[in-house]
This record gives structure tokens, C-alpha cells and sequence, in this order.
């Protein structure tokens, strides 16, 4: 079996490394605490002050300004903008969504759809064999998608995560959209603000159970990297075969210096 065919195991990752690689790939992928403030603020300024003056412009751009300004501030700081910006466009199409049709509910109406899309979206492609969690976390984890074919134990978690991510948002759905028919703008609003971290949170902490559990991640950037300098000996054996056999005898000498350390050390694991 060649080191294509299984999980590298030169740096055997232990349960706290898994855990800490996960924790900052979901940190990473979702924004942490930071990321879920700017999820928020805009509405909340929204329907904070549309329950007060019940003015839809005057709540609109002052969402949209004040998501504007955290990825101003973001650019400043030269942090991470796509957490921000993602916002802005969430609460820009809500704005111009709202003014079109003149009810304030409709603010909230793209973020709805779009959480209803991505629930789908979870589900279907974890029913496709292409579950979306992994699709995002795995360039994160130097992965990719070699846990598809190369890591089953991985991929089964992804798909629990990728099904707990869409229940979850389908059930928020099922909140929203009764309330979006029947309840007014304030009422939704503050609902949907309520409803904002406490799933997301959920979800994150599923996925973080799931994939702390899971084998560790195939690193295909390290087997690449050992590919192309396994490639590059085999050219300059054939281009000097008397530094291509000392290359290998030299090789082989490392190799039995280090037996005896990796004995010892299994050993003393065992």
C-alpha cells in the first residue's frame, strides 16, 4: 500500500491537536465570535429602530451603514473580509428588497430564502455523496476532498454534520416563515434576531463533536510536496548515478539510525 492509499502517519495528530485543527478550522470557516456580532448588529439596528419610528428608510440605511462600516473597519485592520462583506451584500439585498415592495418584513425576506436554500443545499448534498460541510472545511484542513474516496471515517462525519447543519435550518425556517405571514415586521424581527446565534452555535458545536471524533485529515499539500522531491531524486539519480547510489545508500543509513529510535518509541507507546 503506497502513502496515497491511507492517511499519512509520519505526525500521528493527538486528541487535543485534532480538537485545537478543528476548532480553528470552524473558526476559520465561520467567523467565530466576531463573525456571528456581524451577523447580527445590522438587523438589530434594523428592527431596533423600526420599532420606534416604524420608518422603513430610515432602518434600512442604517443597517446598511453600519455593515458597511464593520468592513470598513475590517479593511483598516487588513483582517478577514469575507465574513463582513458577506453581511453587506445580505443586508443590501434586504434593503433594496424592502424599498421595491414598501413592506418593511421584506428586509428579512432574502436572508430567509437563504437560509432555506442553504438548508436544501446541506442535505441534498450529503444525499449526493458530496456532503457541503466537507466541500467547505476540507481545503481548510489541507484535505480537500480526498476524504471522499481515502478517509471514510472522515467522510461519514461530514455528513452528520452536513445533516445536523440542515435540520437545524429547516427548523428555523419553520419558525420564520409562519411569523413572516402572519406576525408584523417588529415581531419577525426580533424573533429572527433571537434566532440568529443560538442554531448557529448548535450546528458549530455538532460539527466540532463529529469531526474531534473523526480520523485525522489526509494532508494532500505534504504528499504532493513529497511527491515532487521523491521526483526530483529520481531525476538526479538518473542524471548522476553515482550521487543517485550514494543518495540512496545515504537514505538507507537514515533510515537504519533511525530504527532504533522508533523502536524505543513504540515501545514506550506501548
Amino acid at each position: 500500500m503506497t502513502s496515497l492509499d491511507k492517511p499519512t502517519e509520519e505526525a500521528p495528530q493527538t486528541e487535543h491537536d485534532s480538537r485545537a485543527a478543528t476548532e480553528a478550522a470552524l473558526g476559520e470557516a465561520f467567523g467565530g465570535v466576531r463573525g456571528m456580532i456581524e451577523t447580527v448588529v445590522p438587523g438589530l439596528i434594523f428592527v431596533a429602530i423600526y420599532t420606534v419610528n416604524k420608518d422603513l428608510h430610515v432602518s434600512a440605511i442604517a443597517a446598511l451603514a453600519v455593515s458597511l462600516l464593520m468592513g470598513v473597519v475590517r479593511l483598516v485592520r487588513k483582517d478577514t473580509v469575507k465574513h463582513a462583506f458577506s453581511g453587506v451584500f445580505g443586508v443590501a439585498f434586504g434593503v433594496v428588497f424592502a424599498m421595491m415592495t414598501g413592506n418593511a418584513k421584506d428586509f428579512y425576506l432574502p436572508g430567509m430564502l437563504y437560509t432555506l436554500g442553504l438548508a436544501v443545499a446541506y442535505l441534498l448534498s450529503t444525499a449526493l455523496g458530496f456532503p457541503l460541510i466537507g466541500v467547505i472545511l476540507g481545503p481548510l484542513f489541507k484535505e480537500n476532498l480526498s476524504w471522499r474516496k481515502r478517509n471514510p471515517g472522515r467522510k461519514k462525519a461530514y455528513a452528520k454534520a452536513s445533516v445536523a447543519w440542515g435540520l437545524i435550518l429547516l427548523a428555523k425556517c419553520a419558525i420564520l416563515f409562519p411569523l413572516y405571514w402572519w406576525a408584523d415586521t417588529t415581531e419577525l424581527g426580533w424573533v429572527l434576531i433571537g434566532l440568529k446565534i443560538p442554531p448557529f452555535l448548535l450546528a458549530v458545536w455538532l460539527t466540532w463533536i463529529f469531526l474531534a471524533k473523526a480520523p485525522a485529515p489526509i494532508d494532500v499539500f505534504a504528499e504532493m510536496e513529497e511527491r515532487e522531491r521523491a521526483e526530483a531524486a529520481a531525476e538526479a539519480a538518473a542524471q548522476d548515478p553515482a550521487a543517485g547510489t550514494a543518495g540512496v545508500e545515504a537514505a538507507e543509513g537514515t533510515a537504519a539510525a533511525d530504527a532504533p529510535d522508533q523502536g524505543g518509541r513504540h515501545r514506550r507507546e506501548a
